[in-house]
C-alpha cells in the first residue's frame, strides 16, 4: 500500500511544469498511482459525447490528474510551502504539523 503526503481538502502550491506556482485545493487523491487532482491546476481538453437525447456534446476543459511529488502543502499558519511532519499528542492521537513553524495541519 503506497501513502501520499496530501489529503483532499488540503491546499498547496505545485512545483514543476506548465503550472509552477499556482495554488489550489487538492479535490482527489488516488494512493495507488501517487497521484492527486488539484482544482484549477493541470487543465486538460476532454472530447465528451452527449448521453441523453438533446444533451449537447462537444469539447470540455476538466482537471487532470498529477503525480503527488509535484506538490507541497501550504501551511495555513506562515502561508509557505512545507513538509508534513507528524506528531503523537498527549492523548495518543496522531496528526500532521507544519515543519517550519510547528502548527498542525
Amino acid at each position: 500500500m503506497s501513502k501520499v503526503h496530501v489529503k483532499t481538502g488540503d491546499t498547496v502550491v505545485v512545483l514543476s511544469g506548465k503550472d509552477k506556482g499556482k495554488k489550489g485545493k487538492v479535490l482527489a487523491v488516488s494512493p495507488k498511482e501517487g497521484k492527486v487532482i488539484v482544482e484549477k491546476i493541470n487543465m486538460v481538453s476532454k472530447h465528451v459525447k452527449p448521453r441523453r437525447m438533446g444533451e449537447p456534446g462537444g469539447i470540455i476543459q476538466a482537471e487532470g490528474a498529477m503525480y503527488a511529488s509535484k506538490v507541497q502543502i501550504v501551511c495555513p499558519r506562515c502561508k509557505e510551502a512545507t513538509r508534513v511532519g507528524h506528531k503523537i499528542y498527549e492523548d495518543g492521537t496522531k496528526g500532521r504539523v507544519c515543519k517550519k513553524c510547528g502548527e498542525a495541519l
